[in-house]
């Protein structure tokens, strides 16, 4: 088993054609035919079924690519660490973004790597909290925007704001920002919730049983686009960070008041793992990500935030 052996494996699985894995690979197609020869003797199992739509993974194939993937990429962070110090700042740099703040920081990250380091390659992948952690300890981002994490030996942690949640509800509720709404009354009204293992369901969830609440939930959902439209149509109310609805507030589609009795609030952290190296890519684009965060709060394009980095 060779490097060669498993990026034929990637291209084929990524194309599903030996044909097109040639062609992105820049080589002949008998040579893909023979990587995947020699890899399936070499692992004594059949890796993909070549059906008439293509070539699909077997079970087998599917456990291979999973770790024929993390192993490039570890790959790939050697090669970025192991160059003179007089060399340009290259490789792959994977930042996980929350849903909540996508919008806000994708498109002024790009911009300052461009500027900052243009031989860097950046990947933005967005998910739930829980989805970023898990991604985060199986290598499959380098650092990650998270919140309230729980302590892990495997990650480390940096502090950088902190924000309140606001209860959202559709242009009939007349919610008003000046007018904070009692946790209580959340008690009383169809709850849009997310989906476990969101961080704000777990919030909500404790808040709920210090208060002796139960939430009258009529959907869940693992998408805050689903779960903005839902209530946006009238199907009840939800509980987001007021940076996650502030255009849609804007525009008249939502609307949004501050919790209160008890305020909730969120903690938003970097997150960097402990058990590998730390690419020199990932640093300085992180490093990017913390000061686009940090202007943002103070240009006041982050409603409810209070920095709390240094």
């Amino acid at each position: 088993m060779d490097i060669k052996q498993l990026r034929a494996l990637l291209a084929v699985a990524e194309t599903g054609s030996v044909t097109r894995a040639a062609e992105t690979l820049h080589i002949v197609q008998p040579a893909v035919s023979r990587h995947l020869k020699l890899l399936e003797e070499d692992v004594g199992t059949t890796l993909f079924d070549r059906g008439r739509y293509g070539m699909e993974l077997t079970e087998a194939g599917e456990i291979l690519v999973e770790y024929a993937r993390r192993a490039l990429q570890e790959l790939d962070r050697a090669r970025t660490e192991i160059q003179p110090n007089n060399a340009q700042v290259s490789g792959v740099a994977t930042i996980g973004l929350l849903p909540s703040t996508s919008s806000l920081l994708a498109g002024p990250l790009v911009s300052a790597v461009k500027a900052q380091y243009p031989a860097i390659r950046l990947r933005i992948a967005v998910g739930y909290a829980g989805h970023l952690q898990k991604w985060l300890e199986s290598g499959e981002v380098d650092a990650a925007l998270l919140y309230n994490p729980k302590a892990t030996p495997t990650l480390q942690a940096q502090v950088l704001l902190e924000e309140s949640l606001c209860v959202v509800g559709p242009p009939s509720s007349k919610l008003d920002p000046s007018h904070p709404v009692p946790f209580v009354e959340l008690g009383k009204w169809p709850i849009i919730l997310t989906s476990a293992p969101h961080g704000i369901r777990s919030l909500l969830e404790q808040a709920c049983r210090d208060a002796s609440i139960t939430l009258g939930v009529v959907a869940e959902t693992n998408s805050m686009d689903v779960q903005k439209t839902l209530v946006a149509s009238g199907h009840g109310f939800t509980v987001l960070p007021a940076i996650a609805v502030k255009e849609d507030v804007a525009r008249g589609q939502l609307q949004m008041a501050p919790l209160c009795e008890p305020a909730l609030q969120r903690r938003i952290v970097l997150a960097l793992p402990n058990t590998r190296r730390l690419a020199t890519a990932v640093r300085c684009t992180t490093a990017l990500l913390v000061n686009e965060m940090r202007m943002a709060v103070e240009r006041g394009d982050w409603p409810s935030a209070r920095w709390l980095g240094e």
